[in-house]
This record gives C-alpha cells, sequence and structure tokens, in this order.
C-alpha cells in the first residue's frame, strides 16, 4: 500500500509507452492510481485512462501533453537513425511543462562508445536528464530473455558474433514491476542507476537452448563472422547502415562482456530474485 507521503511526492503521474508491451505491463499494475496515458496515436490508446496524444519528436505536443504532471515514465524510443534528436526533444520539452522527476527506460550497457551502438543513444538521454534540472531514475534494462527465442529463424537458428559471450538477460516483466515499484514511490528513488538483469550469465548459446526448451522449440546457436553478420543481413532486408550496426552489435556486445555482468538491482527493488529464464517462460 503506498502512504500518503509516497502519492503527495508522485503528484500527477504520466505514462509513455502503453500502447507496447513494457509499457502495457507497467500500466496494468498502476491502473489503480489512473495515470494519465501520452501516446502516439489516440485510437491505440487503453480504454479507462486520460489520453494526451504527443509524439516525441514534437516539443509543442509533448509540453503540452506534460503539463501538470509531476512524474513521468519516459519508455525509450523505438530504433531509428533520428532516436538521439527525439529522445533530446522529449526531455527538454518535459522539462519546460514543469515535470519534477523522470523515469527512464535506459540500456545495461549505456556509454558514450557503448559496443551495442544504441546504448550509446542512451547515454545521450541519460546525459539530457542529467543536465534538465528535472529528478531522475534510471532503469538500465539488460537484453530481454523474451528476445532470446525471437532471434531464431523458422529453423530454430540463432546466428551472430557473439563467441562464447555471457548473458544476463532479463524477464521484461521484471522490468516491469520494478519500473511500477519506482513510479509508485518515486522519491526514494530519485537519482539512483538500476541495472536490471537476470540471475545469472549463461553463455549465449546455452541461453538460447534454455529460452527453446522452455518453449517447446529446438533452438541453437551458431556463431559467425562479423563480416557475415553484417553480409547476409543487408542482403536479406537491405537496411539503413545504422539499423545493421545494431543488429551486429547485439551480438558484439555479448562477445566483449558488455552485457554479461549481473545485477543484483531487481532484487534490491523488489525483494525477490530476477526470474531465470525458464520461470520467465512459465509466466
Amino acid at each position: 500500500m503506498t502512504s500518503p507521503s509516497a502519492a503527495h511526492e508522485r503528484g500527477v503521474l504520466a505514462l509513455t509507452g502503453v500502447t507496447g508491451t513494457l509499457g502495457g505491463l507497467v500500466l496494468e499494475q498502476l491502473a489503480d492510481l489512473a495515470p494519465i496515458v501520452v501516446v502516439r496515436d489516440a485510437a491505440r490508446a487503453p480504454e479507462g485512462f486520460e489520453v494526451r496524444v504527443a509524439a516525441y519528436a514534437d516539443a509543442d505536443e509533448c509540453r503540452a501533453a506534460f503539463a501538470g504532471v509531476e512524474t513521468l515514465l519516459l519508455v525509450s524510443a523505438s530504433e531509428s537513425r533520428t532516436r538521439r534528436l527525439d529522445h533530446a526533444t522529449v526531455i527538454a520539452a518535459a522539462a519546460a511543462a514543469g515535470v519534477g522527476h523522470v523515469v527512464y527506460t535506459s540500456f545495461q550497457s549505456a556509454a558514450p562508445d557503448a559496443t551495442f551502438t544504441l546504448g550509446r543513444d542512451h547515454h545521450d538521454a541519460e546525459q539530457a536528464l542529467r543536465a534538465s534540472g528535472m529528478r531522475w531514475t534510471f532503469l538500465r534494462d539488460g537484453l530481454y530473455q523474451e528476445s532470446l527465442v525471437r532471434f531464431a529463424d523458422a529453423d530454430g537458428l540463432v546466428r551472430g558474433p557473439a563467441g562464447d559471450g555471457r548473458i544476463a538477460a532479463v524477464s521484461r516483466q521484471d522490468i516491469a514491476d520494478v519500473a511500477a515499484a519506482v513510479l509508485r514511490d518515486p522519491a526514494p528513488h530519485a537519482g539512483e542507476t538500476y541495472t536490471l538483469t537476470g540471475p545469472e550469465a549463461p553463455t549465449i548459446a546455452d541461453a538460447i537452448a534454455r529460452g527453446g526448451v522452455a518453449t517447446g522449440r529446438t533452438l541453437r546457436y551458431e556463431d559467425e563472422t562479423v563480416e557475415d553478420a553484417y553480409a547476409w543481413r543487408r542482403d536479406a532486408w537491405g537496411a539503413e547502415d545504422w539499423q545493421l550496426d545494431a543488429w551486429v552489435t547485439t551480438y558484439t556486445a555479448i562477445a566483449d562482456g558488455s552485457l554479461g555482468e549481473v545485477s543484483p538491482d531487481v532484487e534490491r527493488v523488489l525483494g525477490r530474485p530476477a526470474r531465470s529464464i525458464e520461470q520467465t517462460f512459465a509466466g
């Protein structure tokens, strides 16, 4: 039960990303708080909540959507070549609107020189929040356990230049649970950076095989060179360079250990251990 003082500190709560899986899980847990939901498309907004429409790239829309909001869940923008600018725009708009505290979904390896290229986007967003004058909490999410099985092709094969690297993948539900706990009582979490991982760091091959068993599939990992990784992805999808870099460096970040450090922060916030791969897929 949330204390009156926590409710006072939280003030008006707004959630972004609620039409996605992670934001939707957070909304389920915080529905009793009647949060404002900020969406790009009103037609996709969940029913029963105050809806405000804003795209991260539109400063005016964001300022209007965040008016009167004290605490904001800022789910990171979808991958795109303009993502850094979109983050900078929405963060500046939140500050201009008078938001007091932003809880931002970042990434485990966020750094200016992160191997995983999109981790650099998250570093920029974190720096913008630090400089904004707003209070902040960073949830540095590890790679999702759920994504392990989605990497596989129709034959159950996952290919990438991850070598025998280890991965401390985390359940998306655990991230949502932590986010909900922080948003219910944000004051104690101001200025905190939580790295959210699973309870162990198996090799990528073991993690994928276990994800397969847990979902009733036979999955296997096959290592490949960086050059081959770029070549077949470029041929298969013809993606822009930034997207190819993001796909391939997901694996090279595993290879160099960037995603292999196990953190106690899920248990630190929730008072229980993080879910294992098997527990995640068991529901």
